[in-house]
């Protein structure tokens, strides 16, 4: 197997872990109540990632940053659409959805599967950068939705005190 081979079965076994760990967090989420902070770090502290393309192998081309962009925000809307909040004890907490497991599934087989196919026409740094950007452009208008949903139930909530 050569570098690139083996490059694309460790980021593949990390995307993985990343989504097993996901659903994890997912699960732990439910149970406590939540808030703005928890909603908003991940994107944040995710953003660090756009040094990546300080290094000349993961630079992308205008198109190809719009193709990822466009995926991840499709992507995104099945996420959008499993994140509901419910208020309990005068709390926000985010609801179990059994669909969003088998959405983060989903979506990992459909990223692999597209890493795979286009590991074979694009260089592994520019494929690497376009996979982060379709996460990100995945993750940033889900957490956003989430933040607007519990904004809407916080003053719900304030609005009864």
């Amino acid at each position: 197997m050569n570098t690139t081979g083996i490059l694309m079965v460790a980021t593949t076994v990390g995307a993985l872990i990343m989504a097993i760990l996901a659903m994890f967090l997912r699960m732990k989420a439910a149970q406590k109540p939540t808030n703005a902070k928890k909603i908003i770090l991940p994107p944040l502290f995710m953003s660090t990632g756009f040094l990546m393309f300080l290094f000349p192998i993961f630079h992308l081309t205008f198109a190809e940053v719009i193709e990822a962009l466009s995926v991840g925000l499709v992507f995104s809307i099945l996420l959008i659409k499993t994140s509901k909040f419910e208020i309990r004890n005068n709390e926000i907490y985010l609801k179990r959805s059994k669909a969003f497991m088998f959405i983060l599934i989903g979506l990992l087989i459909a990223r692999i599967i597209l890493k795979s196919i286009l590991g074979q026409y694009i260089p592994f740094g520019e494929t690497s950068g376009m996979f982060f950007i379709l996460a990100f452009g995945m993750i940033l208008p889900w957490r956003l939705a989430m933040l607007y949903s519990y904004k809407k139930l916080a003053k719900q909530l304030e609005m009864q005190k």
